[in-house]
């Protein structure tokens, strides 16, 4: 049980969305059930906390642009769809775009929970990544430009001597400001300062 998680239902279909909503709640897990993508998207909080389990084929607005919708908000909801057996190309290509599963009917309790189950450890992943970075930005924006210029060359790896030469300044100053770093930041080693780097900035990672 997270009790700190919703699972969001979207289903066109009362029976199927009933059924899943006295499924998951039996499993103790919270749930809000919509029956369109429009209400879902009017709905749903800014910064919402769990997974959704979303219907492929639905009027109006179909899983696919539900799906479109969650990243033009820069939303990471994970997302399970529920398909049928001539869905099923779609659903891999909903995959594809980021979407944690998808359950064929007909289903098994069995199948829909374990399913759910693995869509909320990713988004208790992604909160945590969130927080992270939350957390690594407001140590950063505590430093002055100096020493934030002294953070950016310390995590590309550059030595102090390195560092004075391109900053202009002499390697003691350079010690006194990434002394500061350290302190403002609350890094204990430079890996630490790495890690909030990558926290505020994944793509540092890349390339």
């Amino acid at each position: 049980m997270r009790e700190d998680m919703t699972v969001f239902v979207v289903d066109d279909d009362e029976a199927a969305r009933d059924s899943l909503a006295v499924l998951l709640e039996s499993a103790e897990y919270r749930v809000e059930a919509f029956s369109s993508g429009r209400m879902f998207l009017e709905r749903l909080p800014a910064s919402p906390n769990g997974c959704a389990l979303i219907d492929i084929r639905m009027p109006e607005i179909g899983g696919l642009e539900l799906q479109d919708a969650l990243k033009e908000r820069a939303i990471e909801l994970p997302i399970v769809f529920v398909t049928g057996h001539a869905d099923v190309p779609v659903a891999v290509r909903a995959m594809r775009a980021g979407a944690i599963d998808f359950v064929e009917k007909p289903f098994t309790a069995e199948v829909i929970l374990n399913a759910v189950e693995r869509a909320l450890e990713h988004a208790a992943f992604l909160h945590q990544k969130t927080a992270a970075a939350a957390s690594a930005r407001s140590r950063l924006e505590q430093l002055t430009d100096r020493e934030r210029e002294v953070f950016e060359h310390l995590v590309e790896g550059h030595p102090n001597k390195v560092i004075a030469a391109k900053l202009n300044i002499s390697p003691r100053t350079v010690e006194i400001h990434r002394s500061r770093v350290m302190d403002k930041t609350g890094a204990r080693s430079l890996s630490d300062l790495v890690r909030m780097a990558i926290a505020v900035n994944p793509d540092r990672t890349k390339g």
